[in-house]
């Protein structure tokens, strides 16, 4: 048994480090690497605790210490692993929020002092394992901390309309079961077969994701606007809101390339708090965005337009160069068939007559 899990350890490891590598080199944006790699070299340390109980229980009396040692060492690093991981989509939450890592730490303290007083576990002199009393801490702290995972994930791809939330959720839950498995039957060790999988075809799915976000504004690019559009076909029930800056090659001309930049990536964010979760928003040209909605509900949409509206206006008074929108909206509630490329057409015609408006107001 020994050597059959040594063996698949090895492969594991093999995997992890590779995974680091093409961390290191391609795939996710710059600002997840760091998170990701933590979680990778998390997962390395558990496994490799995981094969110093092993080693330990296998041998004599003489292995006690090794065995202690890698048992404190794989309870303190397990929870920190799904922890890490929500940083990959949202670093800021644990910045500002520094008590959501309290169930980790609380665990830690707890790992590092069962050695001599038995809280997670125990190991008697003649080397045998046993669960402790608080070893409900330490499957507290790592289902809180999955949990958080799973909430960080869905809301981040809910919030960018991103087909990869349902497939993210299945992975989580596949990691979390090998998990499950491990904590109900202790002789099954699969726990981290399981986790070294996910993690590989975690990166898979991240690195489709950031290939459909657009590296300025962080909105979906026109590749990821073009596949929705394409999945679009037979649904019938959605609205469609084109948006176009006002002048901005006269802000580019005026203030330069680097403030324009900026003007784009503070718009882009005002958009895409406007709207909910039930909406993708769309970066479709160099300053034209366009944002889906899978409702045709009137009176939230303009809701949701007045809270676009309102909020560049409210930053316009901070800094009165930032551009204004002309915006048009398209609404199919046609349930058997979408012409979706119609709905656009009138989204596009109505943003016109609007920019048109627009301008004979200026020039009043």
């Amino acid at each position: 048994m020994l050597s059959t899990y040594l063996a698949t350890a090895g492969i594991n490891l093999a995997a992890l480090l590779f995974l680091a590598g093409l961390l290191q080199s391609t795939g996710i944006n710059q600002a997840r690497r760091k998170p990701f790699l933590a979680g990778v070299f998390l997962t390395i340390g558990v496994i490799l605790a995981e094969a110093g109980t092993l080693t330990a229980q296998d041998g004599n009396t003489a292995w006690r210490s090794l065995n202690l040692a890698s048992n404190a060492v794989g309870f303190m690093l397990t929870p920190l692993i799904p922890l890490v991981l929500a940083a990959i989509f949202d670093n800021g939450t644990l910045r500002r929020h520094a008590w959501l890592a309290v169930p980790a730490g609380l665990n830690a303290v707890a790992a590092l002092l069962s050695p001599w007083f038995g809280l997670l576990f125990s190991v008697d002199e003649t080397n045998h394992y046993a669960r402790g009393g608080l070893f409900w801490l330490f499957i507290a702290a790592y289902g809180i901390h999955v949990v958080f995972l799973a909430m960080v994930t869905l809301r981040a791809t809910r919030r960018l309309f991103h087909p990869v939330q349902g497939r993210v959720i299945g992975l989580l839950l596949f990691a979390v079961a090998g998990t499950a498995v491990q904590l109900v039957f202790p002789a099954v060790l699969v726990s981290w077969h399981c986790v070294t999988l996910a993690l590989i075809l975690y990166y898979q799915i991240l690195s489709e994701f950031d290939n459909s976000l657009d590296p300025l504004t962080g909105l979906l690019n026109r590749a990821a606007y073009e596949k929705a559009v394409s999945r679009l076909t037979g649904h019938g029930h959605l609205a469609v809101i084109v948006m176009d800056i006002n002048d901005f090659k006269a802000i580019n001309d005026t203030y330069g390339h680097d403030y324009g930049d900026a003007a784009l990536r503070h718009v882009a964010s005002i958009i895409q708090d406007a709207f909910d979760g039930t909406c993708g928003v769309y970066r479709i040209g160099g300053d034209e965005f366009c944002v889906i909605c899978r409702h045709t509900d009137a009176a939230r949409i303009e809701r949701q337009i007045r809270r676009m509206v309102s909020g560049l206006e409210r930053e316009r008074l901070r800094d009165s160069h930032l551009p204004t929108l002309a915006y048009g909206i398209g609404i199919s509630r046609n349930r058997d068939r979408l012409d979706f490329q119609q709905t656009l057409k009138h989204a596009d015609e109505q943003m016109y007559r609007y920019k048109q408006r627009q301008k004979r107001k200026a020039a009043i």
